[in-house]
């Protein structure tokens, strides 16, 4: 463990550490406030990167873990010449944190320094795409897509930013993907020296900030594979950088989605009717006046259906939107050799084109196909060792599939990703312990074992600021009379706060029989009844709750974590279940079996943890500030009769505590 006490450490650490002292050029800033963890986190970052270790902290809520790490970043980023990356989950932090922290620390910090927001490329227009679409759009698009192109030509002309969050309306995503920029073909050497391009101009400040901020799935896709990052002689993105991961309770679930191997019928589809499209006539292959290619790629969308429909035949949605597939050749290989002689034709079309640009554009649909025609392979065969394999239904309506294949246990790839030699790594987070100080559970899962762990405490006060109550009557949630009892306990407790309340449901199901149910009773209680999943972003969702009084919210899955409501507005968190998470999809499952398959037990080992960890989530909603007070109410009396639930209880803040 991390132990710092004053004078400690080298003289880097003891500037940090005086920096957050009572009255160091921090205190100066508007509402400041010493405290004690704030202090010794930052310390303990400033340690790290100096030594190149890795570490990982929990800080509780209100140790302001964000100014903790940002200071020591900057200062040894400015003073070391590296580049400081910061990999968020929340859209929320991120604006948190280029809004707000860093304003801050640009006001007290002795040196100048520079921050930028990183995005994805395809969030950014580029011009000469643009150019080319406007000249080959007869080819290219249908009356309706063209009027969309020159709406995005006259926008492209006033932008100053070029990207996707500066359009007052959402583009059609066929004409964007023919215009924003894309790796191969908008690249320094092509588009560097256009002021326009908005892409390499953003690139331009990239390169020149000395903390970049971005959120944890671009940064794994920037990452790319476990081989390519052991590759690298120093850094992860960047020569000589560094990378803090905050939020980073969420690290495992991301990297789950973006490692591996995932091949979706509707991009596919996408991408072969770029080439040519049956219906529309038009593509890059008319362009190129190539019939060969015409008639390849008409047939082959058929094609892709008609593997995709047997896909599905095999497939049993009946549990949800994934299935699991266990046999090799799941079903016949009758797409991959025909995608081989498609982009065969796209390579001999290339030979032909004389357009540097119109090439580029022809490489990168070749790339596309080899990729999934790679994926495929690997995905019928099942060659990819000690992976999960998985059909699923994507898109609003569903209609579509995807083939997933992903790392079961991820530990040793992070671990050769993130956490190498001669690098620095830092993850933080409010809630990754699960009873142990040295943070084991969560450094297993993520690779990180052999990182530093720090336990921080809050600095609130809970024993003053909330208090606990568990209704131990409450009956199994497989009782008749369960549904009923729910909705009394939460009308009890709602009315106790007069509203101002979270009700955290961990089925979308239960939430809307519950919601239908109790809708009369908010009505005539004059109560403003929210919930998730009726249309409204999660944003909005929270604008309303916390400008209507009396509102209670009813939320699943993305309300236990990453939401911030400080202040009288929430003054009331109730759980409704225990969030032990359904062993319903494929990665979990599998995660299960290799526990039990290492003569483990998948209980005490992956289901109790991760279920301590919603809840410390869920119940750190409440108390955002030291001036907030409220109730936590827990309506699953497991946490009190079963024997496991001492866990859960040990894991929570210590308040008062009322058993009913």
């Amino acid at each position: 463990m991390i132990a710092l006490k004053n004078n400690v450490g080298s003289e880097f650490v003891q500037r940090v550490h005086a920096f957050f002292s009572e009255n160091g050029p921090l205190s100066k800033a508007k509402n400041f406030e010493f405290r004690p963890e704030q202090q010794e986190m930052a310390a303990a970052v400033a340690k790290a990167l100096e030594e190149e270790r890795h570490l990982v902290i929990e800080a509780g809520t209100g140790v302001g873990k964000s100014l903790a790490y940002l200071a020591p970043a900057i200062l040894f980023a400015l003073e070391r010449h590296k580049k400081a990356i910061v990999s968020t989950h929340t859209i929320n932090l991120q604006e948190q944190l280029l809004y707000k922290d860093i304003p801050i620390l640009k006001k007290v910090l002795p040196l100048e320094f520079e921050a930028a927001l990183m995005k994805g490329r395809q969030n950014y227009l580029c011009p000469r795409r643009l150019e080319r679409a406007l000249e080959n759009a007869k080819e290219l698009f249908t009356g309706p897509e063209k009027s969309e192109l020159q709406r995005l030509a006259e926008w492209a002309s006033t932008t100053s930013d070029g990207s996707l969050s500066n359009l007052s309306v959402e583009p059609d995503p066929k004409v964007w993907t023919q215009v924003c920029s894309e790796a191969h073909i908008c690249t320094q050497k092509t588009c560097g020296q256009n002021p326009r391009c908005f892409y390499q101009q953003a690139r331009k400040r990239l390169l020149a900030a000395d903390v970049i901020v971005l959120n944890h799935t671009l940064l794994f896709i920037l990452l790319g594979s476990p081989d390519a990052q052991q590759e690298r002689e120093s850094g992860f993105l960047f020569p000589n950088d560094f990378i803090i991961f905050d939020e980073a309770h969420t690290v495992e679930q991301v990297a789950s989605r973006q490692i591996g191997i995932g091949v979706s019928q509707y991009g596919l589809r996408s991408t072969i009717q770029r080439l040519y499209n049956a219906r529309t006539r038009k593509g890059l292959f008319t362009v190129m006046r190539d019939t060969v290619g015409v008639r390849l790629a008409a047939e082959l969308v058929d094609d892709v259906d008609k593997f995709f429909a047997a896909v599905e035949a095999k497939s049993d949605f009946r549990k949800g939107r994934e299935f699991r597939v266990r046999d090799v050749d799941f079903v016949s290989d009758t797409i991959t050799s025909r995608l081989t002689a498609l982009q065969a034709r796209v390579a001999e079309v290339v030979k032909r084109a004389d357009d540097e640009i119109l090439k580029a554009e022809l490489q990168e649909f070749g790339r596309r196909i080899r990729d999934a025609r790679d994926g495929m392979a690997v995905f019928l065969e099942q060659s990819a060792p000690e992976h999960v394999y998985w059909v699923e239904r994507t898109g609003k309506t569903e209609r579509f599939l995807a083939l997933n294949a992903a790392p079961i246990d991820l530990a040793p790839v992070l671990r050769r990703m993130l956490f190498r030699e001669n690098c620095c790594c830092v993850m933080t987070s409010a809630t990754l312990a699960v009873g142990r100080p040295n943070l084991a559970y969560f450094r297993e899962r993520t690779g990180a074992t052999e990182a530093e762990p720090l336990q921080l405490g809050s600095p609130f006060d809970f024993q003053r600021q909330m208090k606990m109550f568990v209704v131990q009557k409450m009956p199994d949630p497989r009782d008749a009379a369960y549904q009923k009892e729910l909705e009394r306990w939460i009308a009890h407790f709602v009315v106790k706060t007069g509203g101002r309340a979270f009700v955290l449901f961990t089925s979308y199901r239960d939430m809307q029989q519950v919601a239908g149910a109790m809708q009369k009773f908010f009505m005539e209680k004059d109560m403003n009844l929210l919930m998730q999943g009726g249309g409204a972003p999660r944003s909005k969702l929270l604008e309303q709750f916390k400008s209507t009084p009396r509102s209670v919210l009813f939320g699943t899955d993305s309300f236990w974590g990453g939401v911030d409501v400080p202040g009288d507005a929430l003054s009331n968190v109730i759980i409704t279940r225990l969030p032990f998470a359904v062993p319903d999809h494929p990665l979990i499952e599998a995660k299960l079996e290799l526990i039990e398959e290492r003569g483990g037990d998948p209980f005490t080992e992956y289901s109790l943890p991760e279920a301590i960890l919603k809840l410390r989530q869920g119940v750190g909603r409440l108390i955002r500030t030291k001036t907030d007070r409220g109730i936590i109410v827990i309506l699953d009396n497991r946490i009190v009769t079963k024997p496991y639930g001492r866990a859960f209880m040990q894991a929570l803040p210590k308040c008062p505590l009322e058993i009913i």
